[in-house]
Formats: C-alpha cells, structure tokens, sequence
C-alpha cells in the first residue's frame, strides 16, 4: 500500500513538474520619443532561428505565451527605426519572464546611396486584419506552409495539428479566398506537404467581418499563395485531397 501511494506521490510531483515547464515571456518595445505600437518582436532561439512573432500593442507591451524553459533571443522591428536585439532571457519554466524595454534608435539615411530597394515589411498590421509576408522571412527556407503559420501573431498549432487563435478552436482556415472543407487532420496534412516558398502572404482576422458566415466566429485565416507557383497539391496531398478541397 505504501509503495503505491508513494508511486501516486510520484506520478503527482512529475505530473506538476511538466505543467510548470514553460512561462510567459513579457517586455515593451520604444523608440526615442516613445513606445513603439505595431512593431513586430521576434522570439528567437540563440541560434538566431526564428520561432514566433507577435505585434506590440498600443502601449508598445508584447507577451509571448507558454514559452518553454530555455534560452532565447528577442529582436524588435519597426518601421523607420534600426532592428535591436535583447539580451539571452532565460526562461525557467516557473515563473514570468519581463524582458524590459528593448529601444530601437532611429534608422540612419545614407545620403550617398543611388540604389533604393523597398523590402515588404514581415507583419503588417490594418484596420481589419493582420498580414504576414512569407518572403520577409529569414527562417522559411526549405520550411512547409503548417512551420509558417505556427509563427504568425497569435495562432498557436498543436501536436495533432489542431490550428487556434488567440486560444480560440473552431478557426475557419481559407486557402487563395476559399474554404477548403477538409477536417482538421487534412488540413494539417495538406500544410505539411506545402511548400513555404509557394506562400505569399497570411491574412488573421480576429474579427472577421459579416461575409464570413457564424462558423469564422473564432476567426479566419487566409492563406494566400503565389499561383503561378500553385497549380495544383504537392506529393501526398494532391491524390488525397484533390477531389474534395473545396467541395463537399
């Protein structure tokens, strides 16, 4: 009886132990003359390989969710401003992290410059959705559609592929405009047979606006891809779901 009740005792402490492995990371993002509202921070392992982005709010403020003990990077991106980088944060996987202020000095003009090239910015944030520019990023090389979305502000993937946002289930996932009816399982299937480099852009709408039926109540995402590229599926993915991607 006791060795079952200390086994019990065992399976509790570990059970606890694996609950508290990971913590919220926090911080603000300014500029000199003040906070920096809509500016993209990244959260990077130390390798500098990118693992999710947010927006900061209004005041500036960022939190990145449910990150898992370790060592990280973060690198704050605003319009008109030098990129910066914070120092490592080290997650415990117990408590809160606050990264404090990361401040961006503003960007220096090369008057001397002939060539003028305009680079898309990662995230762009509008009235009624956010935008995340596929080719901005530094890490999607050889990457699939499913290791993109898992970056974008606010969707979080789980292990069965189940797609979220900002917490929410349910989120209607739309391809070039159109709703792919495939079941969750599918979908996931389908995006880890997607190519990054096939994607242009991914639209999140939080709120999506009254030509979205009640089923985008949790929210929608677009995915939108580069169709000169996109003639049909890739591998796997064309002979399974080539019949009923967007009929049911």
């Amino acid at each position: 009886m006791k060795r079952i009740f200390n086994t019990l005792i065992a399976i509790v402490l570990g059970s606890t132990s694996m609950a508290q492995s990971s913590a919220d990371l926090v911080g603000s993002a300014a500029g000199i003359d003040g906070p920096l509202a809509g500016s993209t921070v990244s959260l990077l392992k130390t390798d500098s390989s990118e693992l999710k982005t947010v927006v900061a709010d209004q005041k500036g403020d960022f939190k990145f969710s449910g990150v898992p003990e370790g060592d990280y990077l973060l690198r704050v991106n605003a319009k008109g401003h030098q990129e910066v980088y914070s120092a490592v944060q080290k997650v415990n996987g117990i408590s809160p992290v606050n990264a404090g202020t990361l401040v961006a000095n503003p960007a220096t003009r090369n008057l001397q410059a002939v060539v003028v090239t305009s680079k898309k910015p990662m995230i762009e944030v509008k009235a009624d959705k956010t935008v995340m520019n596929v080719d901005a990023m530094i890490s999607n090389t050889g990457a699939y559609a499913l290791e993109v979305l898992e970056k974008a502000p606010g969707v979080t993937v789980d292990k069965d592929g189940n797609i979220s946002l900002k917490g929410k289930q349910g989120v209607v996932v739309l391809i070039d405009g159109k709703q792919t009816y495939l079941s969750g399982n599918e979908l996931a299937n389908y995006l880890r047979n997607m190519p990054a480099s096939n994607l242009d852009q991914i639209e999140i709408m939080t709120n999506p606006s009254a030509k979205y039926d009640a089923a985008g109540n949790s929210g929608v995402i677009n995915i939108k891809t580069k169709k000169q590229k996109q003639k049909g599926f890739n591998g796997s993915a064309n002979l399974a779901y080539g019949q009923s991607f967007y009929h049911r």
